[in-house]
């Protein structure tokens, strides 16, 4: 994987870029997401199995079930059904259109009924109908934004009076590190400056299979940038985790924990978080 830093890029430019990757990634993901599982109507992905207990103590009730959800970012919808099945009326956001179509065969597959939305997340408050109790975001999301404020505003709209804002992403302090690197080193900027990293990888971060668009453009953004974009929309943050886990494998060195994750060896799992987990509310 190559990667240039620095790079000025033009947000319409970017995003067109990015959508076509991910446009490829669908087909690789279908085969590699453990989609079949959720013919069983107990199951729950694994990122939403981890994110429940995180999330639910928030909730009036501590449960989803009749709430509306707005899951932003929502790809393939395997996290999105997953929450559907929780009892929740679900509308899922992402701008990729073949996603968006595996996601709505996966619904209907399921008997569950999701509305779908096409458009950018930073507009999202824009062409989403509505307004939610629950804006879930997670995992590997906010990287692909140049512009948190504006996405802490989109959030902020989508959300009723009372409502709750949840994410769980990758932590900034990892993404600095090499991910090839033998020993816990750094490599990539921990900072913002205006411009993006940009990427040429075939693969994916999961499955068999490559892309033909294999250009991609990420922003590194700190834990105080994603706090502060948060607060400066007139949220008001109820907590903040880190984490040891990641429901995918960031370097070759990390190891699986036995229940769909991937840990640093030890010691290291101890030495840098893999996540972070923000709760927040709107007033």
């Amino acid at each position: 994987m190559d990667s240039s830093d620095h790079v000025s890029v033009d947000w319409d430019a970017a995003r067109a870029t990015n959508r076509a990757n991910w446009d490829d990634r669908v087909p690789i993901h279908e085969g590699a997401y453990d989609v079949a599982a959720l013919d069983d109507p107990a199951h729950r992905s694994d990122v939403v199995r981890d994110d429940l207990p995180a999330l639910t103590p928030w909730l009036p009730g501590g449960t989803l079930a009749g709430l509306d959800v707005c899951h932003l970012q929502c790809h393939i919808g395997t996290d999105t059904v997953s929450l559907a099945r929780e009892g929740a009326r679900l509308t899922g956001v992402d701008f990729s259109a073949p996603a968006l179509a595996s996601a709505a065969a996966l619904a209907d597959r399921l008997g569950l009924d999701v509305t779908w939305v096409e458009t950018d997340v930073l507009d999202a408050r824009a062409a989403v109908a509505g307004d939610f109790d629950v804006v879930y975001t997670s995992i590997g999301t906010i990287c692909w934004l140049p512009d948190l404020d504006r996405w802490a505003a989109q959030v902020a709209g989508l959300l009723r009076p009372g409502g709750v804002f949840f994410i769980r992403d990758g932590h900034p302090a990892m993404y600095a590190l090499d991910e090839d690197a033998p020993e816990l080193a750094t490599r990539h900027r921990y900072f913002p400056d205006g411009t993006a990293q940009q990427w040429e990888d075939a693969g994916t971060y999961v499955g068999e299979g490559t892309v033909a668009n294999t250009r991609t453009y990420e922003w590194p953004h700190p834990l105080s940038e994603v706090v502060n974009a948060l607060l400066g929309a007139g949220l008001r943050l109820r907590r903040l985790d880190e984490g040891r886990t990641l429901p995918w494998r960031f370097s070759p060195h990390m190891e699986e924990d036995g229940h769909g994750s991937w840990v640093w060896p030890a010691p290291d799992r101890d030495r840098i978080p893999t996540t972070f987990t923000i709760v927040a509310t709107r007033d």
